[in-house]
């Protein structure tokens, strides 16, 4: 991807585009090629979703639409883009209506600083994991105009507990990846890869992986951290008054920033594409979706948390755990 973004940008320039046009025509077609990659990511987890939530309930989910449900999603898809898009009367047209894009484009824009080999990757920032981080905080944003805009306390409720979930548990979620910039020496993603090529931060930081992944999860606002949408109590959160497309654009969010936290898991603690005999980018899918199945796995075993102990479980418990590991891997640092 790197040597296609470069290659691009010097045709352009060959062209006597000017440079500055020219990085924007080609942050647009990386961009759709991105959202192209994420859309059938979805298809493809969806129908995991469904497979994985039957199994562990013992019944067969979709089967009837495709070779054992697997065109479900297509009939999905249509449904969605048919039905009709409405928008409540006193709610706020344009918030309303802005809010999907706010949640869907970080989870575009995430993409761009993951490498699934030291080629293959959008762009190699200097400060690309710094990036990653702060990127998802403006899907918050989005939640809580959607909240707002939608004139429905049930969707104020789900916004303004989308806002306290974030900030809580971004908190653990960057202090976590801390012992892995200091054995790594970079920000850059591409070298923390490469500097795992001996062996695997999961194996010298697992509590920091595991503090990484938890928050994660939250922040992807998967169960047992849904309470932005708590179906028992608010009927769909921030979502409630949305429906057709729209709604579609939440849900694409949703897997799509399952997807990049997984990935960048990967990344970050699994050495990326590595490993023996198959090539980089399948050895970085499979590590990608075994991540993801663990998640859909937690996601139908665990029951919701409550919002006191959604707090606890950041404040008490991964905040301190997150430190601690830091504590160690500076320690480690200094002494080797």
């Amino acid at each position: 991807m790197t040597a296609f973004v470069t290659w691009l940008e010097g045709l352009l320039k060959q062209s006597n585009i000017p440079a500055f046009y020219a990085q924007i025509i080609t942050a647009v077609i990386a961009g759709v090629v991105i959202f192209s990659v994420i859309g059938l990511s979805v298809m493809v987890l969806v129908w995991m979703e469904r497979k994985i939530s039957a199994h562990v309930q013992s019944r067969l989910g979709p089967m009837r639409v495709g070779p054992h449900g697997s065109l479900q999603l297509l009939a999905d898809i249509l449904k969605l883009v048919t039905k009709e898009d409405m928008v409540p009367e006193k709610a706020d047209y344009w918030i309303f209506v802005i809010a999907p894009f706010v949640v869907l484009l970080p989870a575009v824009l995430a993409f761009l600083v993951i490498p699934i080999d030291s080629k293959l990757v959008v762009r190699n920032l200097n400060v690309g994991l710094l990036y990653f981080l702060s990127v998802p905080s403006i899907s918050s944003i989005g939640l809580i105009m959607a909240g707002w805009g939608s004139h429905s306390k049930y969707s104020l409720l789900g916004g303004m507990r989308a806002a306290a979930q974030f900030i809580s548990y971004e908190i653990p979620r960057a202090i976590s990846v801390l012992g892995v910039i200091m054995f790594a020496g970079s920000l850059s993603t591409v070298a923390i890869v490469s500097a795992q090529s001996r062996i695997w931060y999961i194996i010298l930081q697992p509590l920091g992986f595991l503090v990484f992944f938890i928050a994660s999860i939250a922040e992807c606002n998967r169960i047992p951290f849904d309470l932005p949408e708590g179906e028992a109590e608010l009927v769909g959160g921030y979502m409630t008054e949305y429906s057709g497309a729209r709604y579609a654009m939440f849900m694409m969010a949703e897997y799509g920033h399952l997807v990049a936290a997984c990935a960048m898991a990967t990344v970050l603690f699994l050495g990326g594409g590595s490993g023996f005999l198959l090539p980089p980018f399948v050895w970085f899918v499979i590590k990608v979706f075994a991540l993801i199945c663990l998640v859909m796995w937690i996601r139908w075993t665990y029951p919701r948390f409550r919002p006191d102990q959604l707090m606890d479980i950041s404040w008490k418990v991964l905040i301190p755990l997150a430190l601690i590991n830091l504590v160690i891997a500076g320690s480690v640092t200094a002494f080797m």
